[in-house]
């Protein structure tokens, strides 16, 4: 067994807090070099509350990068058709074309993807 060390409560709860407080100061440092290196980017509040409220996230973040449907389909070279479904929940998506959408949006496929379990219980009602 290693070295023992007994110290006060108060200086271990002390301790204890100074740490997280470091972790939480390095978490905020590397967010913001996340985000100054353009390695993560801040979502506007009304785009973020369309998401929260659990609209297509195809349909916000085309909207968010200011792409039309058709502008959309040309850049990431799928069916606009395919587009409208997807946004709409008709469809999914193969996992080829939600790649090619999330590319052309510079969004990460998770950031796509995470409303798919919500529209697939409406297409059951």
């Amino acid at each position: 067994m290693g070295d023992v060390v007994t110290i006060p409560r108060e200086e271990y709860d002390r301790l204890r807090a100074a740490a997280e407080d470091l972790a939480d100061l390095q978490t905020y440092d590397r967010a913001k070099a996340d985000l100054s290196e353009g390695r993560d980017e801040l979502i506007p509040a009304e785009y973020a509350d369309r998401l929260l409220d659990g609209e297509s996230a195809l349909r916000v973040y085309r909207d968010l990068r200011g792409l039309t449907q058709a502008a959309l389909a040309e850049e990431a070279r799928v069916n606009r058709v395919t587009i409208a479904e997807i946004e709409t929940g008709r469809k999914h998506g193969s996992v080829k074309t939600l790649c090619a959408l999330a590319d052309a949006l510079e969004v990460a496929l998770d950031d796509l993807t995470s409303d798919i379990g919500r529209s697939a219980d409406r297409m059951k009602n």
